[in-house]
């Protein structure tokens, strides 16, 4: 997920960019650039990489109170120096810099821009062209600014610099997230408020496809047909203990909404120089040397070792089993030859698992951890480990992590597949990059996904999960999500096993959450829905594109089958944290649990 800062006032920008860039490294990125104005024109500064990287080319000797800054993840183009941001107008007058994807930026360049060169691969740079061309055919700035934007079809942040205007910053948002805020004699943009907190705590939420004419004195807001709008600002109270929420109401919604960057953060983790997975040769010799692999974990972990079990068999030809590890470590089943244990814990510090550890090296066995927390007691007393990368996980509720620990899986099992001579079935990072897309784009939907909870569990006291395949394991951490936060008595079934006793606990009005995104049980889970609704429940189908049909309560964005849970869930997610708050639950702090089991 991109960053973008801004700053206009009588202090030096440069630092201020900087800074607020740092405070944005957290949504994942993998280039960085400040463009800043003063009387000698427009001065852009951008590097592929890290925003250290990006500082030691800064020029200190230009000062500035005028700039615009951006973390980007490759989209549209490659990461590199020429695709990151700002991007600048054919003259140089514009600069600008966009969070989002504009879905319609080829058909715009075929209709608007035929016959103007770019000099990047990005959607971004098509905005910029066309607010230039539309000043040169004789439209003010502002005009050109704000029909510019109602050509884009798509999700968009946007701040612009004129060389022309040393007094204003061109702002404007649509989907993406980005506010304005505020101080004496300056003020600021930024997409978080976090990144800015080091200058002020008062800020203006802007609201999709409004614009926004930002001087040192003011802020003025106007709707797309350029009618001014009127808001107050809020203070964004924020202390050392929960400054890392930033606006956000909850961490769980906070860390939701962060799973599209975690899938970014993970990808450049794992991606070597030739832009190819890679993983520690002693793991790659671990997995290859083993005949079975014994996945053991908890609660949501364990939920994703049985995604990752379907990975590691299907991709890399292993055999799996996947067990709890509070019932491996006093029912230890019969073991293979050469077995490979691995520990998937958000906090390694797990401690069911841990015993399970100890059991396992006095046999003399070899050992992976799968953690969020390096230096963790796992990490540390396994025999090797794989960072999640998801960054600080603070609510119960596990989400981030979750799908961290599914993405990584994967990457795992690709890896180790192709060390074996398999050839890969997809291009794993491409398809995880189309699960980010995906996510985002879930995530902006938090009105549909708070209707549902609205609509099937504000009062219920039962609700079911049912789904076959790899549904089936989401639907089982869909019911942990929901009950552990709304306390509604949840439970996820194998669609198939609804005829085998659970079917009984059917009553008129039961919400019964079905996920459709598997094609070749598609039929078969949707023969289950007609069973329970014939029985008088209240079906709520969740299906993949391309899957759908038309009672569907909602579609999710289509992606690579087997990658499927990396996204299905975060609908769940989402409905479990409404219910929640539709009951007045402490969505962050649940009853009765912590956020690491330290005791078995």
């Amino acid at each position: 997920m991109c960053g973008i800062v801004g700053y206009i006032g009588n202090n030096d920008a440069k630092e201020i960019l900087l800074k607020g860039l740092e405070k944005l490294e957290y949504r994942g990125y993998d280039s960085a650039g400040i463009a800043v104005k003063n009387a000698d024109g427009v001065h852009v500064f951008k590097e592929k990489g890290r925003i250290a990287d990006l500082r030691d080319n800064v020029d200190e000797t230009v000062l500035s109170n005028t700039g615009i800054g951006h973390t980007r993840w490759a989209t549209h183009g490659p990461p590199s120096k020429v695709n990151a941001h700002p991007h600048q107008s054919t003259s140089e007058r514009f600069t600008l810099v966009h969070n989002g994807v504009i879905e319609n930026y080829s058909a715009l360049k075929r209709e608007y821009l035929e016959g103007y060169t770019l000099k990047s691969d990005t959607d971004t740079e098509i905005i910029v062209l066309l607010i230039e061309k539309l000043v040169n055919e004789g439209n003010t700035v502002e005009e050109a600014f704000r029909s510019t934007l109602k050509l884009l079809k798509g999700s968009y942040a946007i701040a612009l610099l004129d060389n022309q205007n040393d007094e204003t910053i061109f702002v404007a948002k649509n989907k993406s997230p980005l506010l304005v805020g505020l101080g004496d004699d300056f003020n600021v943009v930024a997409s978080d408020a976090m990144a800015m907190l080091q200058v002020t705590d008062q800020y203006v939420e802007l609201m999709d496809k409004e614009t926004v004419i930002v001087t040192k004195e003011k802020v003025t807001i106007h709707d797309l047909e350029g009618n001014e709008v009127s808001r107050e600002p809020y203070t964004a109270e924020l202390d050392a203990s929960d400054i890392e929420k930033g606006t956000y109401p909850h961490y769980m919604l906070k860390e939701i909404d962060e799973q599209p960057a975690v899938m970014r953060k993970i990808i450049s983790a794992y991606r070597n120089d030739d832009q190819e997975l890679e993983i520690n040769q002693d793991i790659l010799s671990a997995m290859n040397d083993s005949d079975r692999i014994y996945i053991v974990a908890a609660g949501t972990s364990y939920h994703a070792g049985l995604v990752g079990k379907q990975f590691i068999e299907n991709i890399a030809g292993i055999p799996v089993e996947v067990h709890v590890a509070s019932e491996f470590s006093y029912n230890m089943p019969l073991l293979s030859e050469k077995p490979l244990f691995v520990f998937i814990s958000q906090s390694g510090e797990t401690a069911d698992s841990r015993a399970v550890l100890v059991q396992i090296k006095e046999l003399g066995h070899k050992s992976l951890t799968i953690t969020n927390v390096p230096g963790s007691t796992l990490s540390r007393e396994a025999d090797y480990t794989l960072l999640l990368h998801a960054g600080p996980e603070i609510a119960v509720a596990s989400t981030k992590a979750y799908t961290a620990q599914i993405a990584v899986l994967s990457i795992l099992a690709d890896v180790t597949a192709r060390s074996k001579g398999i050839k890969p079935k997809f291009d794993l990072i491409h398809e995880l990059g189309i699960v980010g897309t995906a996510m985002e784009a879930l995530c902006e939907q938090k009105e549909e996904f708070e209707a549902i909870a609205r609509d099937y569990l504000a009062t219920t006291r039962n609700a079911f999960f049912i789904g076959r395949h790899l549904d089936y394991y989401v639907g089982l951490e869909g019911a942990l999500k929901l009950k552990e936060i709304s306390y509604i008595q949840a439970e996820g079934f194998a669609g198939g096993e609804l005829k085998h006793g659970t079917i009984a606990l059917i009553e008129e009005g039961t919400p019964v959450i079905a996920l459709a995104t598997q094609e070749a049980v598609n039929l078969g889970i949707r023969g289950n829905v007609k069973e329970v609704a014939a029985r008088g429940a209240n079906p709520c189908i969740i299906s993949m594109k391309g899957l759908q049909e038309e009672d569907d309560r909602f579609v999710i964005p289509e992606v690579n089958e087997i990658l499927t849970p990396l996204i299905s869930v975060i609908p769940l997610q989402l409905i479990s944290y409404y219910a929640a708050l539709h009951r007045d639950c402490d969505v962050d702090k649940p009853r009765n649990l912590a956020k690491s089991v330290t005791v078995e």
